[in-house]
């Protein structure tokens, strides 16, 4: 069996800590907004996995084309040694990649839950002889440090998750990443793309209410973790499309006026009737946009690879 290692770089109540200050300056802010990181807790991490096999939702459907097709493209581009992927969670989606990656020797799964980690990477090991697996329960969005590994090394951000993150956060986190590589080393970035209003909107707001759920869920999040006593049948979702912002935007709507306790935070709420709570921003992009991102933070867009239909997009970029 090859080497499977893995390092916790995560104070040990780092997430609690987050979460407290998250929903505390979330909520007394204006408008009040959570981040989308709290939807996985295990419920939300199986409802997300059910959107992904719903017809409206394309972005898993789109993006596995074309790792499925373009995997041995990126292989050979890359060279990639040492393939590092941010938020891994199963590892599922690179798994094409790493069979194309002839010369990879050491596979770095970054993401902050452990239990996922530990499953996907004992099972690629197994599955893989001679892949050095080394774990990093690790949040991506803060400072990372890699261990030793040799290069060329290729980091995948993939999903359109960068979506999530607002302008000025997408800027931090690209220079992030690009303090990670050596001049010549790849990231590999998946990026939802613009299109009709009708499309985009059905993505978050499915006909079955999974997604629905899935945006309440955050509600339980905070309920069992700190006390507090939201009723998530006294929101609606809310899916609109922000034109100006080229984004997504994910809502929980209040039915009525209401006050809700959060007892970990000696925290009382407001909510009027009609007023929103921001969960999600998911921004869609144009490819000159993405360039641009990605030159500002040092790295030189080469390839740009779609799906059939033109709706998701992988790029290639190469640190300079």
């Amino acid at each position: 069996m090859s080497p499977f290692r893995l390092t916790r770089t995560l104070p040990e109540d780092a997430a609690g800590a987050a979460l407290r200050a998250d929903v505390r300056a979330g909520l007394t802010g204006s408008p009040k907004t959570l981040p989308p990181k709290w939807f996985y807790d295990a419920r939300g991490s199986e409802l997300f996995e059910e959107i992904t096999t719903l017809p409206e939702y394309y972005p898993t459907r789109a993006e596995r084309e074309i790792l499925l097709e373009r995997a041995d493209e990126i292989a050979a581009v890359s060279g990639a040694r040492t393939l590092v992927e941010l938020g891994s969670g199963s590892s599922e989606k690179t798994r094409h990649l790493i069979a194309a990656l002839d010369g990879l020797r050491t596979y770095v799964p970054v993401d902050v839950s452990e239990s996922a980690l530990t499953r996907a990477g004992q099972t690629l090991a197994a599955e893989r002889p001679g892949l050095d697996v080394h774990a990093l329960v690790a949040d991506f969005t803060a400072e990372l440090t890699l261990p030793e590994t040799p290069g060329p090394r290729l980091v995948a951000f993939l999903g359109g998750t960068i979506g999530n993150l607002l302008p000025d956060e997408r800027s931090a986190f690209l220079s992030k990443v690009r303090a990670l590589l050596a001049p010549g080393d790849a990231l590999l970035l998946g990026t939802d793309l613009v299109k009709d209003e009708k499309t985009l909107v059905r993505a978050y707001d499915d006909a079955a209410g999974v997604t629905a759920a899935f945006n309440k869920n955050v509600l339980n999040v905070v309920n069992r973790e700190l006390g507090a006593d939201f009723d998530p049948d006294a929101f609606d979702h809310v899916a609109v499309w922000d034109a100006e912002h080229e984004w997504v935007e994910m809502r929980l709507r209040s039915r009525t006026a209401q006050s809700v306790k959060i007892p970990a935070l000696e925290l009382v709420v407001d909510f009027a009737e009609g007023e929103e709570l921001r969960t999600e921003v998911s921004a869609k992009f144009r490819q000159e946009g993405v360039r641009a991102e990605l030159s500002a933070a040092g790295l030189d867009l080469t390839r740009w690879w779609t799906d059939g239909e033109g709706r998701f997009a992988l790029s290639l970029s190469v640190a300079r």
